[in-house]
């Protein structure tokens, strides 16, 4: 299957840690990013409440509070 280059947005730091790993390590990383991107676009369609819930789910317990967020999107 040939393949294509795509460019995403990430924090500073996650594409300072990405550089910095070794080539091994990148290609790992890769190979996982290739796999789950293929499973959230070619999969089965989940409904959006369910996707944003999750995502939500992940922010909280990653230390995301709605004031955090409503700070970030007040751009403060």
């Amino acid at each position: 299957m040939p393949t294509a280059t795509i460019s995403i947005p990430v924090e500073e730091e996650v594409a300072n840690a990405f550089a910095a790993a070794s080539t091994e390590e990148q290609r790992k990383i890769a190979l996982l990013l290739r796999l789950r991107l293929q499973d959230l676009v070619l999969g089965p369609q989940r409904a959006l409440k369910v996707v944003m819930d999750e995502i939500g789910e992940h922010a909280e317990a990653q230390g995301l509070t709605s004031e955090i967020l409503e700070s970030l999107l007040r751009d403060e």
